[in-house]
Formats: C-alpha cells, sequence, structure tokens
C-alpha cells in the first residue's frame, strides 16, 4: 500500500512542479480554480503518503511518532485537501464529479474528525476504526487510477471503431472511477474492520492501538 501510495503520489505531483496552469491535467476555468487544484493535489500527496505510516506496528508501538504523524496527515494533508476538492469538484462542471467527489471531500472530512475525536477520548479500537475509514477515502487517488482503465476495458466489447477518440473516452470515465474509487475503498474498509473486531473477539485480545 505504501508503495502504491509512494508512486501515485510523485504522478500526481509532477505536472504541477512547475506552478504553469498550462501544463494541468485537467481543464480549469482560470486562476482561482488552477490553485485551488494545485493545493489539493499538493496537501493529498501528503495525506497518500503519511497514511499508511500509521498502520505499520514499528511507528504505532512509537507514540509520539504515531501522533506527530497522524496529526500531520490530518491538518497538512486530510484538512487542506478535502476543504479545496468541494470547490475543485464544483467547478469541473460535471454532475458525477460535483456529486461524487463533493461526498467523498465531506466524508473524509467527517471520518477524519471522528478519528482525531476517538483519539482524545482514548478509544483507540474507535480511532483505529475512523482512521481505517478516513485513509479508504484517501487512497481513492489510487483506486481510481486502476478503476477508470479497467472501466474502459469493460466497454471494449460494446463500443464500435466510431466511438471516438480514447483519450476522450478515459475522460468521459474518469468521474465515473473517482466515485466508485471511493465506495469500493470504504466497502474493503468495512470488512476489514469487520474481521479485525471478529479476529480479536475470537482471540480475547484487547484491540491496542
Amino acid at each position: 500500500m505504501f508503495a502504491a501510495a509512494l508512486v501515485v503520489g510523485v504522478v500526481l505531483l509532477v505536472p504541477y512542479l512547475g506552478l504553469d496552469i498550462d501544463d494541468s491535467r485537467l481543464e480549469v476555468s482560470g486562476t482561482l480554480h488552477y490553485r485551488m487544484l494545485v493545493v489539493h493535489i499538493f496537501t493529498a500527496a501528503v495525506a497518500i503518503v503519511l497514511g499508511p505510516l500509521q498502520f505499520m506496528p514499528g511507528v504505532r508501538a512509537r507514540r509520539t511518532l504515531h501522533r506527530t504523524i497522524g496529526r500531520v496527515y490530518l491538518v497538512a494533508g486530510v484538512l487542506p485537501s478535502a476543504v479545496t476538492a468541494i470547490p475543485v469538484a464544483l467547478w469541473s462542471g460535471r454532475i458525477v464529479t460535483q456529486i461524487g467527489l463533493t461526498t467523498a471531500a465531506v466524508l473524509w472530512l467527517v471520518t477524519g474528525g471522528l478519528a482525531y475525536r476517538a483519539a482524545r477520548r482514548r478509544d483507540f479500537s474507535g480511532h483505529r476504526d475512523w482512521m481505517t475509514r478516513n485513509y479508504a477515502l484517501t487512497f481513492l487517488a489510487v483506486t481510481s487510477r486502476v478503476l477508470t482503465p479497467l472501466l474502459l476495458l469493460a466497454q471494449v466489447p460494446f463500443v464500435s471503431g466510431d466511438a471516438g477518440p480514447i483519450g476522450e473516452r478515459v475522460r468521459s470515465l474518469i468521474p465515473v472511477g473517482q466515485t466508485l474509487g471511493w465506495i469500493v475503498d470504504l466497502v474493503v474498509a468495512e470488512s476489514v474492520i469487520r474481521r479485525r473486531r471478529r479476529d480479536g473477539h475470537h482471540t480475547g485480545s484487547p484491540d491496542t492501538p
């Protein structure tokens, strides 16, 4: 997961390192839209790369390091990236993107807030569950890049030779891949949480942080 997150984080950042609006991979309506997109991408990369570290036993065993990474993940990653994702989605002009990514951004903020609240209450089991859901939403950046080409391949038997350039078809499928991505990720996260609870119950071991 960490390796995939690192690769996608680099892929996300590269086109925007020069801060040139002409290099944007997404269509933007102006300077403000582009700036919001850049903030969203840079902070999303922070969340994508830092998130997996929080689930590594070696990091979790070092409480100070775990707390520090977690705070940076939420404050410098999730919070600004989710907040800027909303206007970026609304300005996209695509209804699927507007609904799908705005919903994901709101859930991203909510799960992050609930994870932080659980940690403050020393409810470490709840904290881990909410962080699992939160990173599932973060991992959307990875999952959507897997689902979009799969959706394109699934269309092949049903499209004719005059279906249009492949680039246009990919762009039309990106919003669908993004929306399906966070839904799939949350389903996987819930299955992981349920299995973890079941295994903890059967073994009688506490769900330690």
